[in-house]
Formats: structure tokens, sequence, C-alpha cells
């Protein structure tokens, strides 16, 4: 089937049509979905990102039930690690909230990261934007929860979600990480458990955003997360917008610089002393290194 074909029969609900293209948009055939799609309104894009075993993918289980019993379409993106061996997602689709996997109006896909920095796939805005044009009201970006890395998911989602458990320090390992630079909402998981009040107070010593506590797994504090992503998406602005458009672009510019064919040349003139790296950075973006008059000359320690 051509491309054409594909998001006919995706948009007339074929699941593996609609497979098939989000593969498309993970390989080199990527403009040629975007290209056949054209102009889309995007969907609305939730992000959940937090370090290990914090719940996250219970979190997100419970947020499409509460979308969906709203009528909502929604799209899950589970970016996950990537294998080492087969490029792959480590963690399959059909272990991640079980409870959704039957409905058809809920698509839940794991996207391999392949080595891009910053935890989200290079592939996952194109993802999004075929999700949209497929009729998602809804993506639920959830990423591997690695740590600093993670900042990335503000440059695509609206809010950002952070999801600590009690106790153990997460407030203080989560500042630390660089997850409440980005954090738009805050949500304390497993809040049952002995030291969530204090866990709660340690952050608001650390953060001035919404914080929450949830017992995902019950659905306990649950509409309070949704009315406060709600009243977020609500509040956004075309400066925001465009703030997280640049993100973005640099995000994916990084991802570009770091398979230039000319990288690994560059990089042993300047270990071998032949060149700086200012100038190979220089090179890099095809730029005359005479033009800037404050670049350092070769061969100067900055130390």
């Amino acid at each position: 089937m051509t491309v054409e074909e594909l998001i006919a029969a995706a948009r007339g609900g074929s699941a593996r049509a609609t497979g098939r293209l989000l593969s498309y948009v993970e390989s080199p055939r990527r403009e040629a979905v975007l290209a056949a799609l054209g102009s889309v309104a995007p969907a609305r894009v939730v992000g959940i990102t937090g370090p290990p075993g914090a719940g996250k993918s219970t979190t997100v289980g419970a947020l499409v039930g509460s979308y969906r019993s709203v009528g909502m379409r929604v799209a899950v993106l589970a970016v996950d690690p990537s294998s080492p061996y087969s490029g792959g997602a480590l963690l399959g689709d059909r272990i991640r909230m079980a409870a959704h996997i039957n409905d058809p109006d809920v698509l839940i896909r794991s996207v391999a990261a392949r080595g891009h920095l910053g935890g989200l796939a290079a592939a996952v805005p194109a993802a999004i934007t075929l999700l949209s044009a497929l009729g998602y009201d809804l993506v639920i970006l959830e990423t591997v929860g690695v740590g600093q890395s993670e900042i990335e998911i503000a440059a695509v989602a609206d809010p950002t979600v952070v999801i600590l458990n009690p106790g153990a320090g997460d407030a203080v390992q989560a500042a630390k990480a660089g997850l409440l630079e980005v954090a738009d909402i805050v949500v304390v998981n497993k809040a049952d458990r002995d030291g969530a009040d204090q866990t709660v107070r340690d952050l608001r010593a650390e953060t001035d955003v919404p914080i929450l506590k949830l017992v995902a797994a019950q659905g306990a504090g649950l509409d309070e997360v949704v009315a406060a992503i709600d009243a977020h998406h609500r509040a956004d602005s075309p400066e925001r917008r465009a703030a997280r458009a640049r993100s973005q672009i640099l995000s994916l510019a990084q991802t570009l610089l770091r398979h230039h064919p000319d990288l690994d040349r560059l990089a042993s003139s300047v270990a071998a002393g032949g060149e700086d790296a200012y100038t190979a950075a220089e090179r890099l973006f095809n730029v005359n290194p005479d033009v800037n008059p404050d670049r350092p000359a070769a061969g100067r320690d900055e130390a």
C-alpha cells in the first residue's frame, strides 16, 4: 500500500495501517508520511516523566481511563530504552496498561529512543503529528525517567507532569536531576505510604508548581490531577508554544549533528591537535571561522 492508502485505511480504523505508519515515522520514510499528511491541527500532548519505579505507567493507565470516560480518543507513546542489539523497544506494548489494550479508541505504542539524547525518540514529533491527523484528541507521552536528560519532554508536552514517590529523598534527587526545572505539575504517587506529607513539604521548598497527591492504582486523587492538567492547558500561550518549538528544533538538530558525516573526522583532527574545537564546531555548521572575531585562536588554552 502507498502512504496515502495507509493513511486512508488508518483513518478508517485499521490498527494495522496505523502501526505501519508509526513504523514509517521511525524510518527514512518519515518525510513521505509528513508530506502526505499536510497541515494538521495538533492534538493535546501530556508528558509524564519521573524516576524509575515511581508508577508512571500506572498513572498513565489511570489517566487514559479518565479521558476515555469523557469520550476522548487517546494515544500513548511510551519512549523506551533502545536495545543495544536490535535497536528496538525493550518494553513491550502488551505489558503496559492492559485494561486498555482492547479499546479501539486507545492506541499504546512503545517507541525506541535509539540513542537520541533526552529520553525522547527523534520520531516522536512526527508520531504526534500523525496521531493528530488520525483523529486522536490526546497524546500521552511517557519517557524512560533517567534524570537530567528527561528535560526534553518539555519541548513537546503541555504540561509536563513529574511523578515521584514518598520518602527515599525523591524530592531532593528530582531537584538534583533537573526534573523539577521543567515540571509544570508534580504528583506524589503512592501517597498512601508513610512519608507522603513530608515529601510534599520538601517539594514545596524546591518548586512553586502545583503539587498533588495520588494513589494511581486506586484512582484516589485522579480527578485533581486531571483538573490540574486541564487548567494548565487552558493557560497556554503563543509565547510558550514558541518556546517549546524552539526547544524541539534544538533537540532534533543535536541529533542530526551527532550523526553528521564529518563529525568523526573533525574529532580526530581536534584530538591530534590539528585544529581547535571551536574551528571544528564551526566547520560542522559550514560557517566561515573568520566571521567570528570572538572565536579563540587555535591552540589557545582555555583552562
